[in-house]
């Protein structure tokens, strides 16, 4: 069972996407803002995945995805933003900075699979073409 962790401010999207990773057969861990789940993976602890909001109160998401690329025992984690930011600045931004993905609020779990399955198939191939 896969470990995700959710990382938005909006309770209620937070429990949505929650009850979607369950379905999906994930186990879920959600945080209301960026700092808690920061240290947590300073700590040692980090999930097979991670799905953060942009918008997000004293650190953006966009911040965090940078914070985490930065760092070793990170730098290949899976990463989907979600937000309901369309522009393409903010969408590029994002995936520049090295997020996986990126998917619009509100998403159906066909979406969220379908850019799940997008984030682990990039690390991989990663992966895989590190030990070549």
């Amino acid at each position: 069972m896969r470990e995700i962790w959710v990382v938005d401010d909006d309770e209620e999207m937070s429990r949505a996407v929650g009850l979607m990773l369950e379905l999906l057969d994930c186990r879920v861990t959600a945080f209301n803002s960026v700092r808690p789940a920061a240290q947590s993976i300073v700590g040692g602890k980090k999930p097979d995945l991670i799905i953060l909001d942009v918008n997000m109160p004293e650190v953006s998401g966009l911040d965090m995805v940078e914070f985490l690329r930065r760092r070793p025992e990170s730098k290949e984690l899976p990463i989907i933003m979600l937000s309901s930011e369309s522009d393409d600045d903010t969408i590029n931004r994002a995936l520049s900075l090295g997020a996986d993905s990126y998917i619009l609020k509100p998403i159906t779990v066909e979406e969220l699979e379908k850019a799940m399955a997008t984030a682990f198939y990039k690390h991989i191939n990663l992966r895989v073409n590190d030990v070549k």
